[in-house]
């Protein structure tokens, strides 16, 4: 099996480590110091069972490549619809795309079902590259709970003792290939599992995104030293209630919203969407605070905790410059 990773920061060249003592032919598609530290030095992966050092074949050039049996893409949302020429260009008629991700994917509504089936979420793809160039239906959702961060050019530290991946088709389909990457997946550390219902997972993460993400990117903290004030608490309940009710309005189950919470304030790990804000770099304000919020109103749930944190959270990144206000 080949199988590419497009974007070699924490979640990719995680993914990439791991992946690199199985069978299967690994490529990484990365760029800059990243990419000039792996082919000087390899990838270095470090985890709570010890390190993992591999050298697969990089490049910042897809074509150099041969097309892809899977290719797993974990780029920022934002930077989704410019690399989607090049996605599509690793693919024969068979290839399917993992996007590992945060928040609301852009093929949330593809065999959805219902009156909102093929909804285009413009805010994700304005131009629909990614419908036209890769396609809703090679896409798999992917959601990882893995806590990695860049330490250096290409060294990744996986925070978690344990590391999980949950994937699956948006159709609910059973398909062979996802279960063959499972098997070379889970055997290497990362505990992956194949579900037939995608959004739930997709939900069940957003939540604690929605409320642990917008509260470190105007904190600039880890949720353990938030969430022990009462104050904040008590909001966090509110938003985790409002996340879990715009979920269940779409048909999804995103489970105990206060479990997750719990773990959640026990947290010193630092949010990734507030140490892109420290670092400068892309921002998912769209697919995990505004989407969802534009699904709200969709729906027609009432957030008003949510609608404050959110805003507030959204105008500290437009301050920084690194948000631009975008059209649904």
């Amino acid at each position: 099996m080949k199988i590419c990773i497009y974007g070699a920061g924490a979640v990719g060249g995680h993914i990439a480590g791991r992946l690199a003592g199985s069978e299967a032919q690994v490529s990484l598609i990365a760029r800059g110091e990243q990419l000039a530290a792996i082919r000087r030095n390899g990838l270095r992966v470090e985890t709570k069972d010890g390190t993992l050092i591999s050298h697969p074949i990089a490049t910042d050039r897809p074509g150099d490549l041969e097309p892809q049996d899977i290719v797993i893409v974990a780029v920022k949302a934002p930077t989704l619809p410019t690399i989607a020429k090049d996605v599509g260009s690793l693919l024969h008629k068979d290839s399917l795309v993992l996007f590992v991700m945060n928040g609301i994917p852009w093929w949330y509504f593809h065999s959805h079902g219902g009156p909102l089936d093929g909804t285009h979420l413009q805010r994700l793809d304005p131009e629909q590259a990614l419908w036209d160039h890769i396609g809703p239906e090679r896409a798999v959702g992917a959601v990882a709970y893995t806590a990695c961060s860049v330490m250096a050019p290409g060294v990744i530290r996986a925070e978690n003792p344990v590391n999980r991946l949950i994937i699956g088709r948006p159709d609910g389909r059973p398909d062979q290939r996802l279960d063959a990457l499972a098997s070379l997946l889970s055997p290497s550390g990362l505990q992956t599992a194949v579900t037939p219902n995608i959004r739930d997972a997709v939900w069940a993460k957003l939540l604690m995104n929605l409320i642990g993400g917008s509260l470190a990117v105007l904190t600039g903290s880890p949720m353990k030293e938030v969430l022990d004030k009462p104050a904040v608490a008590g909001t966090a309940k509110a938003m985790a209630a409002e996340g879990a009710a715009i979920a269940h309005s779409l048909g999804c189950d995103p489970g105990d919203p206060y479990e997750g919470l719990n773990k959640l304030a026990k947290s010193s790990h630092l949010q990734s969407i507030a140490q892109d804000l420290q670092a400068g770099r892309p921002m998912e304000i769209d697919a995990m605070f505004r989407v969802p919020l534009d699904l709200a109103e969709l729906v027609q749930v009432p957030t008003p905790n949510l609608d404050l944190v959110i805003e507030l959270a959204t105008q500290r990144a437009r301050a920084a410059g690194q948000y631009r206000h975008t059209n649904r």
